[in-house]
């Protein structure tokens, strides 16, 4: 048990093609193709859900996206995060590394029921750094056409 956090891109895929007024399909029994709408065992595949981030017990990660994407709600549900919202976060992440002193006032550790330490230590810094990399990435990887979700659980 504890606090699981995910931040996951999300992409819509239509299966209809605008030129033909049609619904593509691929024919290709069993697999999944984006590009061609194609039908799987579940019917047409519509969407791409990528686990874009996971991070475990990072209270004072957590506790900025309640506060700044859920309007203070902790309730363990999916909360669309705009890019400049990543972005604020990341650049909150690098001036805790480049002034480690003020990371209680950056982004203050965040109490819970199984959320982790409450220390500014190596596993507190460890989740900045990951943070800073992975938005970094992830803001790189995925293009306009995808959307970003957060969501804990605990």
């Amino acid at each position: 048990m504890g606090l699981d956090m995910y931040l996951n891109a999300k992409r819509f895929i239509s299966g209809y093609d605008k030129e033909t007024k049609e619904l593509k399909v691929s024919g290709l029994k069993g697999v999944a193709s984006p590009k061609e709408g194609a039908f799987n065992e579940m019917g047409r595949v519509n969407q791409i859900i990528v686990n874009g981030i996971y991070w475990r017990k990072a209270n004072a990660i957590h506790k900025w996206f309640v506060d700044n994407v859920q309007e203070g709600k902790d309730d363990c549900e999916p909360y669309p995060v705009d890019r400049n919202d990543l972005e604020k976060l990341k650049e909150l992440c690098k001036k805790i590394m480049a002034d480690k002193e003020k990371a209680s006032e950056i982004l203050p550790v965040h109490e819970g029921f199984f959320f982790g330490g409450y220390e500014y230590d190596d596993w507190y810094f460890d989740g900045i750094r990951q943070t800073i990399y992975e938005i970094e990435l992830l803001l790189e990887t995925f293009g306009d056409s995808w959307d970003f979700y957060y969501q804990s659980s605990w």
